[in-house]
This record gives structure tokens, C-alpha cells and sequence, in this order.
């Protein structure tokens, strides 16, 4: 019986290290992060290592609602497509998975930034979709607080159709570049959209020729009841998180029920689980790696995040006592995973 392949991918959220306060170790880079020198020799390290991708998230802001956000962790870092645009550059096989928000961009925006992407790339670019869940985000684009949990990704389900339909809007022989005849492209082969639904308006065609994928790889990244329901629906990969062995087949087992429910086979689907190793010579040592970086995390950003993820500002409840009663997943509006994950560690 064949076995499935291991996918490998090096996720970037923070540069510095994907602890909240990896920044602080001694070792760790500080202006290297925003020059490109220092991700071309971590991309082209991983290449080097048969890493099979780069995985870079995002927001569209920076974490300021709490008062510990911006003085310990403003989450101050390039623009991603603008990144791995120039990483496709100095990288020949390695894939590239990024973020792009369907709740604060535009659907022909995005349909032409990664099918740009996918051809600087040679087929490498893939669009990591996701709601956003911060309200710090929504603020950024003429809104009080975030879209409703459900009408976000009744929204992205349209945005994701929208931008297939304009990949497809080239057909793959539909540019000539016939000098001779002076024919650019064969009008038969170009078509227009005309999408009009519940959220968008597109006329299209896209001004990128069809991307060499012909869609880039969609994954998506929440673990919500509304996450998971749309990435069984719509994406070709799911990032996702898990603490135990236990944890991920009963997380893939509730995966392939969702897919059997959209006619899908589960070897069409991929799970990227998230893990965050702590490279050392022997687990003591490891061990004592983990507990140096949570020394530098200050109480204040500890109970900051998790008011954050939870919704409730826990400022005045003792560090040392219980958590309150925390909000129904049903009922929340920011970043569910995250919350389950608090309700978990409680």
C-alpha cells in the first residue's frame, strides 16, 4: 500500500521566530528583517534542504488594541506578495503560499497579484485564504469592528469564485504574440465574467494571462465549524492545529466526512498540521530553550493575548486564578481556532 507523502513546509509569521518573543533572543535578527538579503538565505537554505514550501501569513495590521501590542510586539513586516515576487526570483522549486484576505481586498486585485505571482514563479505561487479575525483589521477599512463570522466566509465563498473564474477568463493557448499576422491574443479564447452576485460586482476579463497552474493551490487556514466547512468545499490544503497524534485523526476523520459531503475523495485534500520544534541536541536541552524564551515574555503580553483570542479583557482577573467564563464559539466574532485553543489550555 502506498503511502501518503509528508509535506514540509517553513511557515514565517514572525521573521524573528514564531514565538511571541523569539525577537528578544540574543541571537535572533533585528533590522534584517525588513531587507530582502535575510530571506533569500533562509528560502534558499530550505530549497537546499528539500523543504517543499514557504508558507508566509499575514495581517493587515498591526496588533495595537491592547496596551502591550504595540511597545512588545507590533508585528511590524513586509508585505508578503511583494516578498515572495522577489524570493520567486532566487528560487527555482520551492512552492510559495501566502495570504490574502477576502474580507479586505478585491477579488480582481487578487486574481492578478498571484497569477503574476504564479508566472514570475513558474507555478509556484499559492493563495492561503482567509477571513480575518481581528477587529484591529477591520478598522484599517472604514468599518467599527469585524464582519459577522459567517457572513465573512459566505463572502469568501463568492471572492474565491470570482477569482477562479478569472483565471479561467484566459483559456491556456489564448495569447499568440503572432507578429506575422499581428494578432495579440484570440478574442475567442479571452472571456468575459460578467459575475454579478450577492457581494460583487466583476465584469473581468483578468489583464494577467491564465496563471500556469491554472489556479493556484488554494489553501485555507481556520479550524472554525464555518473554516473547516469552507476548505472542504473550496481549497486544495488546510493548515491547521493540533496537539496530539490522537488529536490529528480525529481531526482528519471529521475532514474526510466534510469532503465525502461535497463529492470529494480525501487524497484530494492535504492537512498541513502546525507544529513549532525546538531544535537541541538531547530534550533537556530543548527543554531549557523553551523555558529561556518564555522568560521573556512579560505577564502583561501573556494576559494580552489572551484577551485578544478570547474577547475578554482579563486585565483586572489575578494571573494566578481562573479564567471566566468564556464565549460560546457559536456566538464569537474574532478568531474561533484561537479561541478553542484558550478553552483547551484552560
Amino acid at each position: 500500500m502506498a503511502r501518503n507523502q509528508l509535506i514540509l513546509s517553513a511557515f514565517f509569521f514572525n521573521p524573528q521566530g514564531d514565538h511571541r518573543m523569539s525577537w528578544r533572543h540574543p541571537r535572533a535578527p533585528g533590522r534584517e528583517v525588513l531587507g530582502f538579503d535575510y530571506y533569500r538565505e533562509l528560502v534558499q537554505a530550505a530549497e537546499r534542504a528539500k523543504i517543499d514550501t514557504i508558507f508566509v501569513a499575514d495581517h493587515v495590521s498591526i496588533w495595537d488594541s491592547v496596551k502591550s501590542g504595540v511597545a512588545h510586539y507590533a508585528n511590524a513586516r513586509l508585505e508578503p506578495l511583494t516578498l515572495l515576487s522577489a524570493l520567486a526570483g532566487v528560487t527555482k522549486h520551492i512552492g510559495l503560499i501566502t495570504t490574502a484576505s477576502s474580507s479586505y481586498s478585491e477579488p480582481y486585485n487578487v486574481a492578478r497579484l498571484f497569477a503574476s505571482l504564479d508566472h514570475i514563479s513558474g507555478g509556484r505561487a499559492s493563495w492561503n485564504v482567509v477571513t480575518s479575525a481581528m477587529d484591529e483589521e477591520a478598522r484599517n477599512f472604514g468599518r467599527d469592528g469585524n464582519i459577522e463570522h459567517a457572513f465573512r466566509y459566505q463572502r469568501a465563498a463568492e471572492f474565491l469564485d470570482i477569482v477562479k473564474g478569472l483565471w479561467d477568463s484566459w483559456e491556456d493557448e489564448a495569447l499568440l504574440f503572432d507578429k506575422e499576422t499581428g494578432y495579440f491574443a484570440d478574442p475567442d479564447k479571452v472571456h468575459v465574467l460578467d459575475h454579478r452576485g450577492a457581494h460583487f460586482k466583476v465584469r473581468g476579463p483578468l489583464n494577467v494571462s491564465r496563471p500556469p497552474q491554472g489556479h493556484p493551490l488554494i489553501v485555507q487556514a481556520g479550524s472554525s465549524e464555518d473554516g473547516k466547512n469552507f476548505a472542504t468545499a473550496h481549497a486544495d490544503a488546510h493548515f491547521a492545529i493540533y496537539s496530539t497524534r490522537e488529536d490529528g485523526i480525529r481531526y482528519r476523520e471529521d475532514i474526510n466526512e466534510r469532503l465525502a459531503r461535497h463529492g470529494r475523495r480525501p487524497e484530494s485534500f492535504k492537512i498541513l498540521p502546525g507544529i513549532l520544534p525546538i531544535v537541541a541536541a538531547s530534550e533537556a536541552e530543548a527543554r531549557d530553550r523553551q523555558d529561556y524564551l518564555q522568560t521573556l515574555l512579560p505577564d502583561r503580553v501573556g494576559i494580552d493575548l489572551l484577551s485578544s483570542w478570547s474577547g475578554i479583557d482579563l486585565s483586572a482577573y489575578p494571573p494566578d486564578g481562573p479564567l471566566p467564563q468564556l464565549p460560546d464559539e457559536s456566538t464569537f466574532n474574532g478568531g474561533r481556532t484561537s479561541l478553542n485553543r484558550v478553552k483547551q489550555w484552560a
